[in-house]
């Protein structure tokens, strides 16, 4: 079993670092931000899943469960590095400091990436060369087939890997000969700019492991269809002859929806995957521990049992449980790899087999603050019911700002204006507050709970309401977008975070 000491963190994904270039970057500003967590006595810094985005810029539909998103690289670092000159920069557009424009930002950046690799090219007996050519022969495993996937991609004009050429969609021999003489100069680019990536990242991550930082990152469970690994192991997919889900993951009515949440990620074939000794996963969660300390597996459940809708359907109503992997998953992780830094996302409809495997494993559960007031005392997110083996955050990126939760009128849920107005009333009992500063509020009630760990998202230490909202689920657009302005990160904030983890036995020793 892990040991969460008694310590708390703040949520936060590097996307929303300020600076110039319209998104955040794994530049100055992201250990500007660990020196916060330091100054404000925090222990954790947690991400969201940092691969390539792809279907509605969501970190949770990314190419590759393997990749790196080059959004994130830094370009003022590789203008440190001679990779790019002050040149480059004279038609720089103006971004807007608040939200991230991804179709600019995608288009500025990825040209200016196109440069580095073009200058690096011309240089090939430089030790940047060499370094390159190391981190592909270490990383070929998934690095080529990726490259390859985005090269082809981009040649296809972005369509989806099952509207392709056939031969190259469905991976013949002689296609795939074929496209890697065809887009190898653009398959040299992918790879150029995983390594950059990898490199800056691992550069913050030893920061953090020289500032006692430990990052937690995100596993989600399923992949997106398009993407490399789908592409590239049709054989652990339920998919049909042409490449496309014959069945596909989702979550039956909820809080969040009446319909369902209707995710469309293909569905494993988790015989195959027993066959193969879980070496896929084995790999997901090898690689997945090079750039973090910790995972939170998301969507938990779905291993002891996952909802499966027909590929057909509109919405995930007409779906139905299936048994997952269970225990022979995580024992053959634990048995490959060692002690599993996991905490298990168990929200939502948890049955007793999903807490019986959760605690075979001793793996720390979560529970949402927002959540605790909509039914009675025995709700389990209200903090007289935490155990100890206990992650608990205010909010997750799914939810509104603390702010914009109390000052909502509860639309995006399925509760009435009654419902909501009995939820608040119940707030301010519970919580003997006015609602003044109920982010405060929040964070204290969390800091003074029993729970070893708890996490705030950067919105609810500042106070924000719901304009910085990441994520309304259900919405395919405008989601991921909300970034924070230089200067937000005060010494006032601090001194408070400061003082809250004095109080409530939280320091740092």
């Amino acid at each position: 079993m892990m040991v969460f000491p008694r310590s708390s963190g703040i949520l936060l994904h590097p996307s929303s670092f300020p600076g110039r270039y319209g998104i955040g970057e794994l530049n100055s500003e992201a250990y500007r931000f660990v020196d916060f967590l330091v100054e404000s006595d925090q222990r954790y810094w947690q991400v969201l899943p940092l691969g390539p985005t792809g279907y509605g810029d969501s970190p949770y539909q990314c190419f590759s469960a393997f990749a790196g998103n080059p959004l994130l690289i830094s370009l003022d670092k590789l203008e440190e590095e001679g990779l790019l000159s002050a040149v480059d920069f004279n038609d720089a557009p103006s971004f807007s400091v608040h939200r991230v424009d991804y179709g600019r930002v995608i288009e500025y950046k990825l040209r200016l990436l196109n440069t580095a690799w073009e200058r690096l090219q011309s240089n090939r007996t430089s030790a940047l060369w060499d370094e390159f050519h190391r981190f592909c022969d270490e990383n070929n495993w998934w690095l080529h087939d990726y490259a390859l996937f985005m090269a082809v991609k981009h040649a296809h004009k972005g369509a989806v890997w099952t509207q392709w050429d056939e031969e190259i969609a469905l991976r013949k021999p002689k296609a795939l000969e074929y496209w890697n003489k065809k887009v190898g100069h653009e398959v040299g680019a992918q790879k150029f700019w995983q390594f950059l990536f990898f490199r800056q990242w691992w550069a913050v991550k030893t920061y953090c492991y020289e500032k006692d930082i430990k990052i937690i990152g995100d596993i989600p469970i399923y992949v997106a269809h398009d993407s490399a690994d789908v592409w590239s192991r049709p054989d652990l997919f339920r998919l049909d002859e042409k490449g496309n889900p014959t069945v596909v993951a989702g979550v039956p009515p909820d809080y969040f929806s009446k319909t369902g949440q209707l995710w469309g990620n293909p569905i494993y074939r988790w015989d195959q995957m027993l066959r193969n000794g879980f070496q896929w996963w084995i790999d997901r969660f090898r690689q997945m521990l090079t750039c973090v300390d910790i995972v939170r597996l998301d969507h938990f459940r779905g291993f002891e049992a996952y909802w499966e809708v027909p590929a057909s359907e509109d919405t995930a109503v007409h779906g139905q449980w299936v048994k997952g992997p269970g225990a022979a998953l995580f024992e053959t992780l634990q048995y490959t790899l060692g002690e599993l830094p996991i905490i298990a996302e168990n929200l939502g409809v948890i049955t007793e087999d999903v807490e019986e495997l959760r605690h075979r494993f001793e793996f720390p559960g979560m529970s949402i603050l927002q959540f605790a007031f909509g039914s009675d005392a025995d709700c389990i997110d209200l903090p007289h019911n935490y155990s100890h083996n206990l992650v608990a955050y205010s909010g997750t990126h799914d939810n509104d700002t603390t702010v914009g939760w109390w000052e909502g009128s509860g639309e995006g849920s399925t509760r009435t204006p009654q419902q909501v107005k009995k939820e608040k009333d119940y707030v301010k009992q519970y919580l003997r507050t006015d609602g003044k500063e109920i982010h405060w509020t929040f964070i204290q009630t969390l800091m003074a709970s029993v729970a070893d760990t708890v996490i705030f998202p950067l919105q609810d230490v500042l106070g924000l309401g719901a304009e910085a909202r990441m994520n309304r689920p259900g919405q395919s657009t405008g989601n991921w977008q909300w970034r924070y302005k230089e200067g937000q990160l005060t010494d006032s904030i601090s001194n408070k975070l400061c003082e809250l983890c004095e109080i409530y036995g939280r320091a740092s020793k």
